[in-house]
């Protein structure tokens, strides 16, 4: 029997419902459409005044708790994306691919970030009012506090949420910066506002996980719980591999984050959007519990992975379970 879920039944505000567009999210985000397309921006623009929901994110600004402790995080993020990067130099540093790769955890030593691949860029990935010359994608991952997360959705979680995204937006920084005092020109792309990529479909192709039954990324190192920057460049990476560890499967089979959603958004099946049968999170019934709670974070903080110590043990476990059948497999070759 799962737990009793203390946000159910939830009753949207009036107000945030008089904002929602003609439009569904679910529309805009491409849910059923069978061609792969570029997506479009339906939330987090840094001009709200661009999208369709801008009205639901000025909402959700005015809404927000005013926590003295958030509100001194979300001041800092001003200054971090309006910090210059470093001009780019005329004379290119020379590396083998592998080695500019195998640079980058040296950015996982000092702690700026917690994780780091690479992935090539693929046009689905870019928004459709945006471009870019750039051919390489890096990917940097910065873990949460699991002691502050697991209290979502209050002001707590959403105060470390905010944390890491400006512990992310100045790793991008720093490594855009040490790239280009190299002589490679290179973009940080720092979320939640929108950049010119989506982040998860390159954090997946280069190994930082499987896309859960919530939407985000797991893996078994941090489960849920970290949050993306990324680097836009034409320096010679190699690419990172992808992994897959049994999430898929184990989704399919758990209800965790499906049973803890307050508003029914974590459907069990997974669904078509834009070319992609995949997990997806129905953005129209997510967003009003979403905007009055600085942005939720239930799913992520509930899910089994995310439980310290607990992710590793589950791919081992997973990875112990698929070996006879791997070996049943050959034997019938």
């Amino acid at each position: 029997m799962p737990k009793k879920n203390l946000h159910r039944p939830f009753t949207a505000d009036p107000e945030m419902l008089a904002r929602l567009p003609d439009i569904t999210g679910n529309e805009i985000n491409g849910v059923g459409e069978e061609q792969v397309r570029q997506p479009s921006m339906v939330y987090w623009a840094p001009d709200p005044d661009d999208i369709a929901f801008g009205k639901v994110q000025k909402w959700f600004y005015k809404h927000e708790p005013k926590d003295p402790e958030l509100m001194k995080v979300r001041a800092r993020r001003g200054p971090i994306l309006e910090a210059p990067v470093p001009d780019l130099v005329t004379d290119r540093t020379e590396r083998a691919p592998h080695d500019w790769t195998a640079a980058l955890e040296s950015f996982v030593e000092t702690g700026d970030c917690e994780r780091v691949g690479v992935a090539r860029m693929r046009p689905e990935w870019i928004f459709d009012h945006h471009e870019t010359k750039f051919s390489n994608v890096i990917m940097l991952g910065v873990q949460h506090n699991y002691n502050r997360l697991k209290s979502a959705p209050d002001q707590v979680a959403g105060t470390d949420v905010s944390h890491q995204y400006n512990r992310a937006a100045i790793a991008a920084k720093k490594v855009a910066g040490w790239l280009r005092q190299q002589g490679w020109d290179a973009e940080p792309v720092c979320g939640p506002m929108v950049g010119k990529i989506l982040m998860i479909p390159p954090a997946l192709e280069c190994g930082f996980g499987e896309l859960g039954k919530h939407g985000s990324l797991i893996n078994p190192e941090f489960g849920s719980g970290f949050r993306l920057g990324a680097v836009l460049t034409d320096a010679p990476f190699a690419i990172t591999p992808k992994r897959e560890f049994g999430v898929d499967d184990f989704c399919s089979r758990c209800r965790v984050c499906e049973d803890a959603c307050p508003t029914f958004a974590i459907k069990p099946k997974k669904e078509m959007v834009r070319g992609e049968y995949k997990w997806y999170v129905d953005f129209d019934k997510c967003i009003p519990f979403f905007a009055e709670t600085s942005g939720c974070a239930i799913c992520i903080a509930v899910c089994p992975w995310t439980l310290p110590g607990v992710g590793l043990k589950l791919a081992a476990k997973l990875a112990r379970r698929d070996k006879p059948l791997q070996r049943g497999d050959t034997s019938k070759s």
